[in-house]
């Protein structure tokens, strides 16, 4: 049983809105006829898997992936201006419940939230779970800037906790990417950053002594959270200005956050396990990107020097308990 719960997919109706009208995404071509999704400091390239649901079964079957934990990617529609936000998050969250009708033991998704507005964001996650039957919801690890530890945010943080379910918080160009805007820098060092900050950013402030039962999801294996945790909880005990701050030490916390596969190399995910332990490692392929890997994400968990038990979790049964799913093994 495998369940990949980082991956992508643009619902149409979403790609079309924002072709037709948004405040700082744009749609182009290429000379192919390639489309490309184009925002501040980045782009992406639009798969056949990433806006044609046959094209993601296909892929998904070739690779022996039996469901997928599908979200939005980047840009977001948190980069719009509030009320555009809050009606491309409605379309692409029906689009994805009416998937969810359609291959119920295929999909589970991920809503997407306009999180510039925090009081929508968290009525259209009650929205999402209630009513459509998504798993949870997806945010970025800035909101223009603003630091997922602000106050302001707060509401999206109460309704995921009294709903019960995870937050992916997902990476994007951090605010100072002005110097990362050459050699795809943003993709590839830029989000490792950013999904490390938000995190501790999250602790430090003590976010989660506020939302204690708050679940979090990092990917791509928790930026360089595993390998600078240590640092920050030398720093906590030593730095006046956060020491004693927080109800629990940082690492507690740290270790309290699921973390997904996404990073391919045998030894980083070595690491990433022994970090967040057997039960908080979940499988994920950050399919149809360019930088994504449908084939390797499965090798690199089959590599590792761990009990089949162990990869089972990884492969499946820590998602089935986390977003409370059981696909069939003959999907």
């Amino acid at each position: 049983m495998r369940i990949d719960v980082h991956t992508h997919f643009y619902p149409p109706a979403y790609l079309k809105a924002i072709e037709q009208h948004s405040d700082h995404a744009s749609i182009s071509y290429d000379d192919q006829g390639q489309m490309r999704v184009n925002y501040a400091g980045d782009y992406n390239v639009v798969a056949g898997a990433h806006r044609y649901v046959d094209v993601r079964l296909r892929d998904m079957d070739n690779f022996g992936i039996d469901m997928s934990i599908l979200s939005l990617t980047t840009p977001g529609v948190h980069i719009e201006k509030p009320e555009t936000g809050v009606a491309l998050a409605r379309i692409a969250n029906d689009e994805y419940a009416q998937m969810l009708k359609d291959h119920p033991d295929r999909f589970q998704f991920l809503a997407t939230l306009p999180a510039q507005a925090p009081n929508e964001a968290a009525k259209e996650l009650e929205r999402a779970v209630n009513e459509l039957g998504l798993v949870g919801g997806m945010i970025f690890s800035n909101i223009n800037g603003v630091t997922l530890e602000k106050e302001e945010l707060w509401p999206i943080y109460e309704a995921a906790e009294a709903l019960g379910v995870p937050l992916m918080i997902h990476p994007t160009n951090p605010a100072f990417s002005d110097y990362m805007n050459d050699y795809r820098l943003v993709a590839l060092l830029g989000f490792a950053y950013d999904t490390t900050m938000a995190a501790v950013r999250m602790v430090l402030a003590g976010v989660l002594d506020r939302f204690p039962k708050l679940i979090l999801i990092q990917t791509h294996l928790g930026g360089v959270l595993p390998y600078m945790a240590e640092r920050v909880e030398r720093g906590y005990n030593i730095y006046p200005e956060i020491a004693g701050k927080l109800e629990r030490t940082p690492m507690e916390y740290f270790r309290e956050m699921y973390l997904d596969t996404v990073l391919f190399d045998p030894e980083a995910l070595k690491l990433g396990l022994s970090f967040a332990g057997e039960d908080r490692v979940m499988l994920g392929s950050d399919h149809p990107h360019q930088v994504g890997d449908l084939r390797k994400c499965s090798i690199v968990v089959d590599q590792l020097p761990v009990s089949q038990e162990i990869k089972e979790k990884i492969f499946a049964r820590n998602a089935m308990k986390l977003f409370g799913v059981n696909p069939p093994r003959s999907a």
